[in-house]
């Protein structure tokens, strides 16, 4: 599953590439632009409300753009994951992304940002060339046709410049990305998801950059996640044996008693069942203090106390003896005189 952002100035080749990736991994390339043309040819709900804020010459609202994007994603095809292309555009609409990704259960894995030079966005936007019969893209500088101005797919015999690849046009909307949508690049880099890919070259190599950014975050995140997994189980081991022990040796002593008790009944010497043991803490000597605290004095004081009680105890029994004796003693006395 992959699930991403593609950032980049107009001419970076984010539409390329998101197509490419749209075709090896089978998950939908979600562009707005796209999205609001689908609905407004469509007349949708959305679309209606997109058509009259267009036809008034106004910007579509961003929360016109993300019912239309949060429809998008709940596709059965997007379920495998999906590529935004051009969205968002500025901060407000990054976070306005995020809680709307929250609401439906779903997340981002990365955003790769295409880094191309300005001249080479210039180069790219101001020689690219569209078939206005099957769609082809060419480029004078890059990728030219094979037959001047002649569309190598269908045979048209006039490609044209879209209006907004003016040099003027062109000028216009690097500065709006740069005002706008540049500040995308910190705010995702505080969130660790971004990705920084060079833009320029062949587009395979390109291609092979792109997907390698985005595939190391998912091999990341699921090491991080297998970590995790791997943590708890171990934790959960752990407690699982220190209580199976304890279980075990509660049972044998349990066994012990009842054979102790039936070999009494019997009249026969109780049954020494040998238990386990399990490792306790030591118990530790209490402290004087503690002592005096039970007793009320200090060991030294009851030793004295020990030893008193022991004298009396000793001269009562002399006391009693010397009593003993002399009432032996009256007594032999008293029957000498009467014979």
């Amino acid at each position: 599953m992959i699930r991403m952002i593609l950032l980049g100035a107009p001419g970076s080749g984010k539409g390329t590439q998101a197509q490419r990736l749209k075709a090896k991994y089978g998950v939908p390339q979600i562009s707005s632009g796209d999205l609001l043309r689908d609905a407004v040819a469509r007349g949708t709900e959305l679309g209606l409300q997109a058509k009259v804020a267009m036809n008034s010459g106004q910007l579509v609202s961003d929360d016109i753009v993300l019912g239309l994007i949060r429809e998008r994603l709940s596709a059965p095809d997007a379920a495998k994951g999906f590529v935004l292309d051009g969205f968002p555009r500025n901060i407000d609409q990054a976070d306005a992304l995020d809680r709307m990704l929250e609401g439906i259960k779903q997340r981002l894995d990365a955003v790769v940002l295409l880094d191309v030079r300005p001249e080479t966005l210039m180069r790219r936007l101001a020689g690219r060339r569209t078939c206005p019969n099957c769609g082809a893209v060419y480029n004078v500088f890059f990728s030219p046709p094979t037959a001047e101005n002649r569309c190598d797919r269908c045979g048209h015999a006039e490609l044209i410049q879209r209006p907004d690849d003016q040099d003027e046009v062109i000028a216009k909307r690097l500065e709006v990305y740069q005002a706008q949508t540049r500040p995308l690049v910190a705010h995702y880099k505080k969130k660790g998801l971004l990705r920084i890919v060079a833009g320029e070259g062949p587009l395979d190599e390109v291609f092979a950059r792109m997907e390698s950014a985005a595939l190391h975050t998912l091999k990341s995140d699921s090491a991080k996640l297998a970590e995790k997994i791997e943590v708890k189980a171990s934790a959960g081991g752990r407690r699982a044996a220190k209580s199976g022990t304890v279980r075990a040796t509660s049972a044998a002593k349990k066994k012990s008693r009842r054979a102790s008790a039936a070999a009494k009944k019997r009249g026969m010497p109780a049954k020494v069942v040998k238990v386990a043991k399990v490792d306790r803490p030591a118990k530790q000597k209490p402290s004087r203090a503690a002592k005096k605290s039970r007793s009320g004095k200090t060991p030294r004081l009851q030793k004295k106390a020990a030893k008193a009680a022991n004298s009396v105890k000793k001269a009562v029994t002399r006391f009693a003896t010397a009593v003993r004796k002399k009432f032996s003693k009256a007594t032999k006395t008293k029957a000498g005189k009467k014979k």
